[in-house]
């Protein structure tokens, strides 16, 4: 008995400690001040039926490209692909509900379901046709979702280091119940401990201290954060969804796909790269040597590049053929 009151009481003091350091080190500022030299972008803003406030960004002309982020970013990901790509693209980019400059309604769950409806709410509203949909991380299962509900609305998919199936590797389901359990809760209320985490394991390089405020702002209050560690936990308890899509997924088979692929990922790897490969037979690959998870802040330049080129070879053949 004393040896094991001896061990919790170690395993106290570290987490005790750990959090000490944490909130002393949290660079999370006091408020969400948008930096405009950054963030130079026209906002939109659309209600939803559910009391929410979905924000997004509208810009440039030309074939549709839809940007989906993940967990915990928001459109701010996508600042240097809209600069590269708003010549030729016209780039809708939204924030879910809870995320970035997009409000909840007081009874959102935050959970993949409800990003997917919210987002399918906005490409109705904006009656998107013919559109792309560039997916990564949580942006995958819910831009799929989303693709499943409206084949008709999408002619192709740009996918960067996200999945569509229920968890098997082991490595995912513990990070689901850490970073999704109570040590992200606990780390996310204290010290905004998940988006630290997951800004700096997902980055190759290093963010400047404005760029990680950017990240920081939007879940600046202890009250906001409960998004960043509901979608880890989603990981497991949207089985159903995450099983649902995956078992639709041979419905878009036929349509062509960009796979552009960070190689320091530390979420997704060569496995999941692979299983979309040939759930996708007409696909292109691009490794993206030295990005890791976020790829859109490690090789923003190679992204704009490798969409505009397939885009311009893909679709511009079928439309001779056609």
């Amino acid at each position: 008995m004393n040896a094991i009151v001896f061990v919790l009481s170690l395993l106290a003091l570290g987490i005790a400690s750990a959090v000490v350091w944490l909130s002393l080190t949290d660079p999370t500022p006091d408020g969400f001040v948008l930096d405009r030299a950054r963030y130079p972008f026209q906002s939109q803003f659309m209600d939803l039926p559910d009391g929410s406030r979905l924000h997004y960004l509208d810009e440039g002309q030309g074939p549709t490209l839809l940007l989906l982020h993940g967990n915990p970013t928001w459109s701010f990901l996508y600042r240097q692909l809209i600069h590269g790509l708003k010549d030729e693209f016209r780039l809708v980019v939204p924030d879910y509900p809870g995320f970035g400059l997009s409000t909840a309604s007081s009874g959102y769950g935050f959970t993949p379901a409800e990003h997917a409806q919210a987002v399918g709410q906005l490409v109705e509203r904006l009656d998107l046709q013919d559109a792309l949909i560039l997916m990564q991380d949580w942006g995958g299962p819910i831009g799929f979702k989303l693709a499943l509900q409206q084949p008709e609305r999408f002619k192709g998919f740009v996918i960067g280091n996200t999945w569509a199936w229920p968890l098997e590797r082991l490595r995912h389901k513990v990070f689901s119940m850490v970073m999704g359990g109570w040590p992200g809760q606990l780390s996310a209320w204290c010290c905004n401990g998940v988006v630290r985490a997951f800004m700096s394991r997902g980055v190759a390089g290093q963010l400047s201290a404005p760029e990680l405020a950017m990240y920081l702002g939007p879940f600046s209050r202890a009250d906001s954060r409960s998004p960043t560690h509901i979608f880890p936990a989603q990981l497991r308890n949207a089985s159903d969804f995450l099983g649902d899509v995956y078992r639709n997924l041979p419905r878009l088979s036929d349509r062509p796909v960009l796979l552009l692929w960070g190689e320091k990922d530390f979420a997704f790897q060569k496995p999941e790269r692979d299983r979309f490969e040939s759930l996708f037979p007409d696909h292109e690959t691009v490794l993206l040597e030295g990005a890791g998870h976020f790829i859109q802040e490690d090789a923003p330049e190679a992204i704009v590049g490798a969409i505009r080129d397939w885009s311009k070879k893909t679709f511009s053949k079928r439309d001779e053929s056609g």
